[in-house]
């Protein structure tokens, strides 16, 4: 199986910065493409950022100009780096992976226990 791990979440005030990783375990041949969604109390989990295995990115309106994710293929691990931070922002940040669990096989959705960020204004 697949094992995603986050770290890195925290308190922060608003306009400061907070680093995201996740690290990939276990036994799979590759992950295609990794993301981070985030969700807020009462709302739905929602896409912050993702990256694809070559390293195009995507992100959310809200996040552009300020977040900015990265990959390690080798390492498996996938890094969200947080500037200006705004209490909006406050949520549990979910590592999201599409893993190829064996190859010729379609990928397979794997997610992390979720780091709670937190920003205070």
């Amino acid at each position: 199986q697949v094992q995603l791990l986050e770290s890195g979440g925290g308190l922060v005030q608003a306009g400061g910065s907070l680093a995201l990783s996740c690290a990939a375990s276990g036994s799979f041949s590759s992950i295609n493409y990794m993301a981070w969604y985030r969700q807020a109390p009462g709302k739905q989990r929602e896409l912050v950022a993702g990256i694809t295995r070559d390293g195009t990115t995507n992100y959310a309106d809200f996040v552009k100009g300020r977040f900015t994710i990265s990959r390690d293929n080798a390492k498996k691990t996938v890094l969200l780096q947080m500037e200006t931070l705004e209490p909006e922002d406050t949520g549990v940040y979910y590592c999201n992976a599409r893993v190829i669990v064996r190859v010729l096989r379609p990928s397979q959705n794997f997610w992390g226990q979720g780091t709670q960020v937190t920003v205070s204004s």
